[in-house]
């Protein structure tokens, strides 16, 4: 499935995509991106540790991460709607 485009406001539409692939959300992703596209910094967001895309976290992971921020119906989820209900919070 073809990803979506970002939208006309995010300036830095590569970095955007790579920080979605990590797993931030779309309002993060969108952040860094457009501040990295303002600021001769090119290591806006890249501070702090590293974590894998959600797509090679466990689903007992995944679960754990959703119960943490409290998503409602995650016993019942598949890991693709998981990592969706991650990705949008």
């Amino acid at each position: 499935m073809p990803q979506k485009s970002p939208g006309p406001s995010v300036k830095d539409k590569e970095l955007y995509e790579e920080l979605r692939d990590r797993g931030d959300s779309k309002e993060k992703a969108a952040r860094i991106a457009n501040a990295a596209a303002n600021s001769s910094r090119s290591e806006v967001g890249r501070r702090g540790g590293s974590s894998p895309a959600y797509e090679d976290w466990t689903v007992e992971d995944l679960r754990k991460r959703a119960r943490e921020l409290d998503v409602s119906g995650r016993s019942t989820m598949t890991k693709s709607e998981l990592i969706d209900a991650l990705r949008n919070r």
